[in-house]
């Protein structure tokens, strides 16, 4: 058996933890060990977060064009300006968790020798950047899901704007789980 859902969510304040305890209440149902499904809820609430704060328009350019892409949902993978997206998909070994939104998305580079790129320069890409000081007041979110998950994936949606934050993370159950690997 396995579980497999999709949430559209405005990209508001609220949204982070109503995305977090949807999580929560799924791994808990499947009977998930309470500190895989913590660290999978504090990495989703990140990345989550990320979309909310960085995930929105990224030109004025359309300005009187009429374009109204608020309900473009035109595939299952795109996103609406104002809007992001978060599917979680948990089976017999480990759970998967994916955070597309509408922004700008990540700045692209033609390698870690790109003009530009240095390490520590909050780029998301986790061989060159590094984290930046703990007592940081922003900008760790990156490096938490990296540090919460088994592997995690930053990217930019193939041919629309937007951030794509994969991640996942083996599962270990409680006794007795639902979904648990037989």
């Amino acid at each position: 058996m396995s579980i497999w859902w999709s949430l559209q969510l405005r990209r508001d304040a609220a949204s982070v933890p109503l995305a977090r305890r949807f999580l929560l209440g799924t791994m808990e149902s499947a009977g998930v060990d309470p500190d895989i499904s913590f660290d999978l809820s504090l990495a989703l609430s990140e990345a989550c977060a990320n979309a909310v704060e960085h995930g929105g328009e990224h030109d004025d350019t359309s300005g009187g064009s009429g374009k109204d892409r608020d309900d473009a949902w035109e595939e299952p993978s795109a996103t609406a300006r104002g809007q992001y997206r978060v599917t979680a998909y948990l089976d017999g070994e480990k759970c998967r968790i994916e955070v597309a939104d509408s922004g700008p998305g990540f700045p692209t580079h033609a390698g870690p020798h790109a003009p530009g790129r240095q390490p520590g320069s909050g780029l998301p890409d986790s061989q060159y950047a590094s984290c930046p000081p703990a007592t940081a007041e922003e900008g760790r979110g990156l490096c938490l899901i990296e540090q919460l998950a088994d592997h995690v994936h930053f990217g930019n949606r193939p041919g629309r704007s937007g951030a794509v934050v994969s991640f996942d993370k083996v599962l270990k159950w409680r006794e007795g789980a639902l979904l648990m690997v037989s």
